[in-house]
């Protein structure tokens, strides 16, 4: 008798014959989405569409609106992408494809070997891909022992794969195969390259972009406005990466295995010093300004910069004092809220702006002004006696969520304010092809200091992040090019650091809830790294802002 299985699929229940992929299950529900289904997720756990069905469970079909589908399209993208690069290049010309960084809706690629790297070149390649993706072309997962994956991957030139390998502790290796051409890729793939068609290919700068479908219109390509001061601050970091000989993973732990993690660390620290430094001289070059307005997404640690950016300023001679936009919110029984009737708190409609302009103001003219404090607790602001008057070589150091954001400071005169955009901007990837978003670091960052300063377990923290992530998209990221200056957070050897921190948070999140998958891409994520102590840390620096031990937050 044929056994089969029984399947519930948004309420639905039937049965299946055994041998029956999720593919098939998902093309009866296909109607019902406005993009392809392009993953499972079986009873809490991710599932390639190619899989076969081996027992009762229940599905939710992920589309590119989900983050898990957004991963998947953008990795099999590449895939196709590689592909067609090399069949119309030829694999004997091209030195390295790298897929560098996320940028405006599009992936930053540096391609380099023996052609002209232009835009017709560009459409050979775009329509290459097009037509591998009109033949439904099968993207086949293979399985072979560890020294078998170093073999393959040295073989077509890929050394960065084949040393990131060889640090793994499994004995064998998943990897990928379009045809003739295979790779490894951290994560799941589409089963064909039919299910990629919605992708561009420009050439931009020094190298060329990836465009890519917009997860919220899974139908068209959102139009490729990239910031060029974070656009430059990310080309600075791989220049620093560089100078440390640190291009990948794979070299952060070779660099680890021969004992030059501490000097890594040292000549970093000593890198972003520098880099404090010369903002700061920048600063005290200008004599009108008054006020360094800081602001940044979540976790950019601009606490720490902020203190060591004041310690720079008083090297250069001048006064900084600190100023907490946060003492400036409405009390709490004022406070708007959002569409869903929560308090928003991250609403520039959130703080007294009248307040703070007519503050600060009334500094710049000379006057002393009392600051007000806010009490969390009652969720008022009060009055303490606290008393500043600006001299002549005092200056303001300004930090919050608002601070680029011009209607904030409207009184403020522009050259009494020097805007500064603070973010961690990691360069490091995993790979040649397997980038590591930005985000990913904030939130390991953001993990680590929610349950130290918090008491928030790791689950809490990855609940909020949409939240999160959405004010920083509405108040933070459209004023990034207003700065007068982006000052990058990111250290080389952080991930290293982290990790012993993170993952124990990380494993304890249960298997059945919401948050399980993310927490465990984020251990995936996190297993390519080797570990580093904390010894060699200086107590200055910006990591001590999420693992403790520093000066500034014991």
């Amino acid at each position: 008798m044929e056994q089969r299985y029984f399947v519930t699929v948004e309420g639905q229940r039937a049965s299946y014959p055994t041998g029956t992929t999720y593919r098939d299950i998902a093309r009866q529900f296909q109607d019902r989405y406005d993009s392809d289904i392009l993953l499972v997720e079986r009873d809490g756990k991710l599932r390639e569409l190619n899989k076969a069905l081996d027992r009762d469970c229940a599905l939710r079909l992920l589309t590119l609106r989900d983050k898990p589908g957004t991963q998947t399209y953008e990795r099999s993208a590449v895939f196709l992408m590689l592909k067609a690069f090399y069949d119309v290049v030829g694999a004997e010309h091209v030195d390295r494809v790298s897929v560098e960084y996320s940028l405006s809706h599009a992936l930053f690629i540096r391609a380099s070997g023996d052609f002209r790297l232009d835009q017709p070149l560009l459409d050979r390649v775009e329509g290459r891909m097009r037509e591998l993706a009109e033949r439904a072309i099968p993207i086949r997962k293979r399985s072979v022992s560890t020294d078998d994956a170093i073999t393959l991957f040295q073989e077509r030139k890929l050394y960065d794969k084949a040393k990131l390998i060889s640090f793994r502790m499994s004995s064998r290796v998943n990897y990928y195969e379009l045809e003739d051409f295979s790779d490894y890729f951290y994560g799941y793939m589409v089963p064909d390259t039919g299910y990629i068609r919605q992708f561009k290919l420009e050439l931009f700068d020094s190298g060329l972009v990836l465009r890519l479908p917009d997860p919220a219109h899974p139908g068209r390509l959102l139009p490729f406005q990239p910031s060029l001061k974070v656009y430059r601050a990310l080309c600075d970091g791989d220049q620093r990466s560089l100078a440390l000989n640190i291009s990948n993973v794979a070299d952060l732990n070779e660099a680890i295995c021969q004992g030059a993690g501490t000097q890594l660390i040292l000549a970093n620290e000593a890198m972003m010093e520098k880099r404090i430094g010369d903002l700061a001289e920048t600063i005290a070059s200008r004599q009108d300004v008054r006020f360094v307005m800081i602001a940044g997404p979540t976790s950019s640690g601009k606490t720490t910069f902020s203190h060591r950016l004041s310690t720079q300023l008083k090297a250069c001679g001048l006064r900084p004092h600190a100023i907490a936009t946060d003492n400036y919110f409405k009390n709490r029984a004022d406070t708007p809220r959002d569409q869903d009737g929560q308090q928003d708190f991250e609403s520039l409609s959130a703080m007294d702006v009248e307040q703070f302009n007519r503050d600060m103001s009334r500094l710049l003219q000379g006057e002393q002004v009392e600051l007000p404090h806010y009490n969390f607790k009652k969720g008022v602001r009060e009055y303490n006696g606290d008393t500043l008057k600006l001299e002549p070589r005092d200056v303001l150091v300004i930090e919050g969520i608002h601070c680029l954001n011009d209607a904030f400071s409207y009184a403020l005169p522009r050259q009494s304010k020097f805007r500064v955009y603070i973010s961690c901007l990691s360069t490091l990837n995993v790979d040649d092809h397997n980038r590591i978003p930005t985000t990913d670091m904030r939130l390991l960052r953001r993990i680590q200091r929610d349950a130290r300063t918090r008491g928030y377990g790791a689950q809490a923290t990855i609940r909020m992040w949409p939240s999160v992530r959405r004010g920083e998209e509405t108040n933070i990221f459209p004023f990034q090019d207003s700065a007068d200056e982006i000052f990058n957070s990111a250290l080389i050897y952080e991930a290293a650091v982290l990790k012993p921190y993170v993952e124990p948070l990380l494993f304890h999140i249960p298997k059945d809830c919401p948050e399980y998958q993310e927490a465990k891409r984020l251990l995936k994520f996190l297993s390519y790294f080797l570990t580093l102590p904390t010894d060699a840390v200086p107590q200055t620096s910006l990591i001590r802002e999420f693992i403790g031990g520093g000066c500034y937050h014991g």
